[in-house]
């Protein structure tokens, strides 16, 4: 196993915070070298396939995917719970209020607060 080329090089962010190079082996030798292979992953190690000098997949630790997949779950709750938010703003009386007057609003209303808007926004 060696380096990829700086070109292809990837690298990952350990649980410590740390960056490091991903180790590349050519595709022919994981499939000969299957085991080797496993055992660096086993090991702690992620280590990227490579066809024709460009990484084609990942092997990683178990840990290391429940880690990645639990991120982005939690960054999907969060994002659901902002849209839950956002969405009990809209739906107050006022802001029913609000949309109503802005859709029977004259064009020059319109053009107004959208200026008044712009200059409480940019000071």
């Amino acid at each position: 196993m060696k380096r990829l080329k700086a070109a292809y090089a990837l690298s990952r962010t350990t649980p410590a915070g740390v960056e490091e190079p991903i180790l590349g082996v050519p595709a022919t030798e994981a499939k000969n070298r299957f085991g080797g292979v496993l055992a660096k992953v086993e090991a702690g190690d992620v280590v990227a396939i490579v066809r024709h000098n460009t990484p084609t997949a990942v092997i990683l630790p178990v840990a290391e995917y429940r880690r990645l997949a639990g991120a982005a779950s939690r960054k999907l709750d969060l994002l659901t719970d902002e849209y839950d938010a956002l969405l009990a703003r809209m739906q107050t009386p006022e802001a029913g209020a609000a949309m109503a007057a802005a859709f029977h609003a004259a064009p020059a209303e319109m053009g107004k607060a959208a200026v008044a808007a712009a200059r409480r926004k940019h000071g």
